[in-house]
């Protein structure tokens, strides 16, 4: 093929791109019933994929994404975040898509789960869609490249105004536990925390031999005091979180514990919370039990998550006096169920189910309900609703 037939299939692409991103109809809409023909797993590859070649190839068609307000913009973890609106970890696990998020609108994007060793994660298939309750189940067992591998790519990335979060946890095995966990865990912050705009250490992962790992009080304090060290020499400025799992019921203070984690999170400095992980359990879900029993273990994420993690949101943001930020993430899939969290008491929002359902657009209606939401409620920022009805 000649230099103008490339160019003339470059220009084609990109007038196709172009013209579906900017129809009533996504282009996402048009090519979601063929994802789902393939299992979970090897569509989200797919995906990720095709966002890493638009990305290099078009990112001027990606932007037309894009759309913010002056409304939306929010100063918290001592830096600007041009929207609420951020991915969540586990959807780009070795930060390879990162600038396409950025192009697509995101006002912040989360990689992660990394480990200190590279991990292949638990045997397939590992990644279920429960198309009827709107959610998913994964089992992924925190599979990533490794911190040293991700910390080379991240470190070529331009600076954004899109601030960049890294999520850490403990490489996925079981013969790594008490001070080496801890090790573990500092290793990862060593190399990553320098490159972030905050870090979260993830918690609890149900999804691994272990499950929860640092979220007995006693384990927490000792993993702060290692990280906050490490801090202090390598990311003196870095922002650290923790990412809590969500309540197992409507009881949020006596069935989780959480009120001992907060305690000691807040004696360590931490500068805020994610709200909330996965969850083990599967109730109230309409999907047939026969297929709930035949796909087996694994995190569930989505819709059904939705009101549990607000009920978190809130309880933090009372717990803490609206004195630290909070990440809602949770079952969001519209702008009225991202603005329940921001009324609840989230600064900032996530998404990761929701995208699978609808489609990288969803930040952009998002964004746009949210600044109708804020004008029909008299708020002239996103900041004056965070916490109004928690």
């Amino acid at each position: 093929m000649t230099r103008f037939q490339l160019g003339a299939a470059e220009n084609s692409r990109q007038w196709y791109l172009s013209a579906h991103i900017t129809r009533r109809v996504p282009l996402y809409d048009r090519i979601r019933p063929l994802l789902f023909r393939l299992d979970a797993e090897r569509a989200h590859r797919l995906g990720v994929a095709g966002a890493r070649i638009v990305q290099r190839v078009a990112p001027s068609v990606v932007r037309q994404l894009d759309w913010n307000s002056t409304s939306l913009s929010i100063n918290v973890l001592d830096q600007a975040f041009p929207n609420p609106v951020g991915l969540a970890a586990g959807f780009d696990k070795n930060g390879v898509t990162v600038r396409f998020w950025r192009l697509v609108g995101a006002g912040h994007v989360e990689v992660g789960s990394v480990s200190a060793r590279r991990s292949k994660g638990n045997p397939r298939p590992r990644a279920f869609r429960l198309p009827d309750d709107q959610a998913l189940v994964n089992r992924m067992g925190l599979n990533n490249q490794g911190a040293a591998r991700i910390a080379r790519r991240l470190a070529r990335l331009p600076k954004d105004r899109a601030p960049l979060g890294i999520n850490l946890v403990k490489t996925n095995d079981p013969g790594i536990e008490g001070e080496q966990a801890i090790a573990d865990f500092v290793e990862s912050f060593r190399l990553l925390a320098p490159l972030a705009g905050y870090v979260t250490l993830n918690l609890s992962c149900p999804n691994t031999t272990e499950g929860k790992t640092f979220e007995d009080p006693n384990t927490l304090d000792d993993l702060l005091s290692a990280v906050f060290a490490a801090r202090a020499e390598t990311a003196p400025r870095v922002p650290v979180l923790l990412k809590l799992s969500p309540p197992i019921s409507d009881r949020v203070i006596l069935d989780s514990g959480v009120d001992e984690i907060v305690s000691v999170a807040m004696a360590h400095g931490v500068a805020g919370f994610v709200a909330t992980n996965t969850s083990p359990d599967r109730e109230g879900l309409e999907t047939d039990p026969v297929v709930i029993d035949a796909i087996g273990t694994g995190g569930l994420s989505g819709a059904p998550l939705e009101n549990r993690s607000t009920r978190m949101v809130r309880y933090l943001y009372r717990r803490t006096a609206g004195l630290v930020p909070i990440i809602g993430v949770g079952g969001i899939a519209s702008a009225e169920q991202a603005y329940r969290k921001i009324r609840a008491g989230a600064s900032l929002v996530q998404l990761y189910t929701g995208l699978v359902y609808h489609g990288p657009g969803l930040v952009r209606r998002i964004k746009i309900g949210l600044s109708d939401m804020l004008a029909r409620d008299g708020f002239g920022r996103i900041a004056d609703a965070v916490g109004v009805d928690a």
